[in-house]
């Protein structure tokens, strides 16, 4: 099993996407002194692969999805962070969130390009300002939650409550509904 060599996120910020890094330096010292960074093999950075080879729990994997609102021509953008463990309430929840008459996932394309970051380590600390970053409220209270570090080589942890602190940030109830398979 390799091994996470887990450094304060302020002196990890070489190996952690650049608008993820810029982000953190601008965060308050006590919320920045309580994240985390680890390099980790990128071919094991989706949450699955990542918790079997890394010996960390399922429960605390969270996903960072964008989505997309369209209401006429208007598009909306914005970040859903659910627990690895349940299912992203797009069509109900997300929709009514966006004010939007249809949403879905963005194109992956668009996802990277608009954030700056790798598919499959987009993170909520360093996206877009004008986006807003819907939390689930089950992610708020897990102890410690592992998420993306903006690139695919990198894994941010931090504790619930502090992900459902930063800026942006709306805890949803309900915005995962169910548990996966």
């Amino acid at each position: 099993m390799p091994s996470l060599e887990r450094v304060p996120a302020l002196v990890a910020t070489g190996f952690l996407a650049i608008p993820v890094a810029e982000a953190l330096v601008r965060l308050p010292a006590d919320v920045l002194s309580r994240i985390q960074a680890a390099p980790i093999d990128a071919a094991l950075a989706d949450t699955a692969a990542f918790s079997e080879a890394y010996g960390y729990p399922l429960e605390g994997g969270a996903n960072c999805i964008v989505v997309v609102g369209k209401r006429g021509e208007d598009l909306t953008y914005a970040a859903c962070i659910v627990l690895a463990s349940t299912r992203l309430d797009v069509n109900r929840t997300v929709k009514q969130l966006l004010g939007a008459r249809k949403a879905s996932f963005a194109p992956t394309d668009d996802a990277v390009a608009m954030t700056g970051m790798e598919h499959g380590g987009i993170t909520p600390i360093g996206l877009p300002s004008s986006w807003p970053v819907y939390v689930d409220a089950r992610v708020a209270e897990v102890p410690e939650v592992v998420i993306g570090a903006g690139v695919r080589g990198a894994k941010l942890f931090l504790p619930g409550a502090v992900l459902a602190g930063l800026p942006h940030v709306e805890v949803v109830d309900g915005l995962a509904t169910s548990t996966v398979d």
